[in-house]
């Protein structure tokens, strides 16, 4: 017996029966020849692992915008805590742990630079609009592997798009995907607060009394009672109880009005939104600066499209700097052109 039918021979006497097992998997758009070692879904998460999208998180904004410490939350560190917390849940429920880490290591692929700054300046922009979790879908199937995409399985690339409520996604047709959408809200909420303390825009004791009272005063509190009611729920369907989901819903409302509208999180906001639409703007007019990919892009959908493409897959960086070089003059040192 090769290890791949092994694992899925345990999966079928171990799991859950609302679990999504890889035998049951809807398969790849492209169908291909089985790994002897790994079920679709390790291969999946490993694909996403090794991709380009991925190694680019490390450099995207979290909430605060390229943070001047090695201490913040970065778009990949982001992504590796909702992994965490997602497999522990899976686990406890179980459910398929390798198709939840996948979909929770590919969930925020789609991510502009700038965070949610950067996603509002292409929504404005892109003539049929921009959200993070829609773009992850062409980035897995359209721009990675030089315009090849990666070939995901069904459940990988749905877990991707319904990740998030917003971006005009339905829910995920697997419990593994309603794991990720939950946790990566209990990921980033939760590890927002520890970032928004340590840059002093709040104290620990500004946060309201409920959501502390019922969930608890530390991180690792909030997290384990968050944890806790979507496990005791049950795997059939995935949820919280009402009193906990009243206090995660009372803690976001509390971060949305005093973290992330507020006036040290967006100082640079109006900036970044700039620097993006500058990018979309300059790109549009002079399409044959941008890498062959997107040219190939643009002929394969619009121009558009494939500017949206290339400046959401740039990192804060990249975008900073190439704005820099498109609009600031280069002073000249021994007759070659340096920039000062």
């Amino acid at each position: 017996m090769l290890p791949r039918e092994r694992i899925m021979q345990n999966e079928t006497l171990t799991l859950s029966e609302f679990a999504c097992k890889a035998a049951d998997t809807k398969g790849r758009a492209v169908p291909e020849q089985p790994d002897d070692f790994r079920t679709d879904f390790q291969r999946d998460r490993d694909r996403i692992i090794h991709c380009n999208a991925f190694r680019r998180l490390k450099h995207k904004t979290q909430v605060f915008l390229i943070p001047h410490s090695d201490h913040y939350r970065t778009r990949l560190t982001h992504t590796l805590e909702v992994s965490q917390i997602s497999r522990t849940v899976s686990r406890a429920l179980g459910l398929n742990e390798d198709l939840t880490e996948a979909i929770a290591l590919g969930h925020d692929l789609g991510h502009t630079p700038f965070g949610h700054d950067g996603e509002r300046a292409l929504k404005s922009l892109l003539p049929c609009g921009f959200a993070h979790n829609q773009q992850g879908r062409r980035v897995v199937e359209f721009i990675e592997k030089e315009g090849k995409g990666l070939n995901l399985t069904a459940e990988v690339i749905d877990g991707i798009v319904g990740h998030t409520t917003s971006g005009k996604a339905d829910p995920p047709f697997t419990r593994e995907g309603m794991v990720v959408r939950y946790c990566d809200k209990i990921a980033y909420i939760n590890h927002d607060i520890e970032d928004a303390i340590r840059g002093g825009v709040i104290s620990d004791k500004d946060l309201p009394e409920f959501p502390v009272k019922i969930l608890g005063a530390t991180k690792s509190e909030r997290i384990t009672s968050l944890v806790r009611s979507l496990v005791e729920s049950g795997a059939e369907n995935i949820r919280m109880d009402a009193t906990t989901q009243k206090a995660h819903d009372e803690l976001r409302t509390f971060m949305f009005e005093r973290v992330y509208r507020a006036e040290p999180t967006v100082a640079e906001m109006d900036k970044a939104q700039y620097i993006v639409e500058f990018l979309y703007k300059y790109f549009i007019d002079k399409p044959k600066e941008m890498p062959p990919l997107y040219l190939s892009l643009a002929e394969r959908f619009d121009l558009p499209t494939a500017v949206g493409d290339f400046i959401s897959g740039m990192t804060d960086d990249y975008a900073v700097n190439l704005f820099k070089e498109i609009c600031i003059p280069k002073g000249w040192v021994g007759g070659t052109a340096k920039m000062t």
